[in-house]
């Protein structure tokens, strides 16, 4: 399980082995560990920034135990879908094992994305969450796991491109093995120039790396400028990771294709996903009003309390009189002094 890889070109090598250590006779792979480094990072960090993007941290922590589990099946059944082989043993035997084993490898992520979307939507609409808010929040996660996650593809000796002498081509024996066994090697000579690392492939699990870290910066700079619309960021996403994985997949040598046709399923989705998300996001931008306000998770809630009403006062009785009211003694006083002449 132990590979050489290196990078002449550059000056580097690697000595790979996919086990990273062994629990009760049970290997743990690489692949594994840094799929989960990839998930914790994607976690703390929509974590730390949900509130950014009106949503309640503890909504998220919840929505967390349903997205991720759907992601992970649905990146392994796209994979299977397309790639039906890796179903069954070397005697063509079906195998429910190797059906379900995506720890050692071959996870699609583009079903990961798909997976994701509908049991946010579902989610979403259970818990009366917005959507697109909490879209918005996942996809700084999809960029951060598909960024890190693509280096277990390297431990494995896997996701690589086709044949190149740029000075940072990827060379390795079992690479070269693996092209002569698919025929994509022209002769002996191409052979013994992969072995020898004058030639060698594209590092595309490289690129696709360094295209998610691109993403990813182009965002959080995009989200200090103030969101427009809920949305926005995951649109700019799809857009950005389409267009990205339909050239970096016209590149790779072991490509899902659709259902036997030379369409590669991948490439076909990324184009496809990047020009409905430039329609929808001029849509939404018209459409779809301000986006919402932070979250305040310490803002004071007033509750309304039970209506009292007042004690109603009776008005005081109003006197009308014409002319002052005169005592009996005072009278008296007045028809001794007199008086008033008629």
């Amino acid at each position: 399980m132990t590979n050489t890889v290196f990078f002449p070109g550059l000056g580097l090598e690697f000595e790979l082995n996919r086990v990273a250590f062994s629990v009760l006779g049970h290997n743990i792979y690489w692949y594994g560990i840094i799929i989960a480094a990839g998930f914790l990072l994607a976690v703390a960090y929509g974590l730390w920034r949900a509130p950014r993007f009106s949503m309640d941290p503890d909504v998220i922590t919840d929505a967390i135990f349903v997205v991720m589990p759907s992601a992970i099946i649905g990146a392994r059944l796209y994979y299977v879908i397309f790639n039906p082989a890796v179903c069954f043993d070397a005697d063509r035997t079906f195998s429910l094992y190797r059906m379900i084993a995506f720890w050692d490898g071959g996870l699609a992520i583009y079903g990961g994305v798909i997976a994701t979307v509908i049991s946010a939507l579902i989610f979403c609409k259970v818990r009366k969450v917005d959507f697109w808010s909490g879209m918005d929040i996942t996809v700084y996660g999809l960029l951060i796991g598909q960024m890190v996650g693509r280096w277990g593809n390297f431990v494995n000796v896997e996701a690589y491109g086709s044949v190149t002498g740029l000075p940072w081509r990827m060379c390795s024996e079992s690479i070269a093995n693996e092209l002569w066994r698919k025929g994509l090697l022209e002769s002996q000579e191409m052979y013994q120039s992969m072995l020898d690392g004058t030639l060698g492939v594209h590092p595309t699990f490289f690129y696709e790396s360094v295209w998610n870290l691109l993403g990813f910066v182009l965002l959080v700079l995009l989200m200090k400028k103030g969101r427009k619309f809920n949305g926005q960021m995951f649109l700019s996403y799809v857009i950005w990771y389409g267009l990205g994985r339909a050239v970096i997949e016209g590149l790779r040598t072991d490509s899902l294709y659709f259902f036997g046709t030379p369409i590669r399923s991948s490439q076909m989705l990324g184009i496809v996903s990047a020009v409905a998300a430039i329609g929808l996001y001029v849509v939404r931008m018209k459409t779809a009003g301000p986006a919402s306000p932070p979250f305040q998770p310490n803002a004071a809630v007033e509750k309304p309390g039970p209506v009292v009403k007042p004690k109603s006062e009776e008005p005081a009785p109003v006197v009308e009189s014409a002319q002052p009211v005169q005592t009996e003694e005072e009278s008296k006083e007045e028809k001794q002094d007199g008086g008033d002449a008629d």
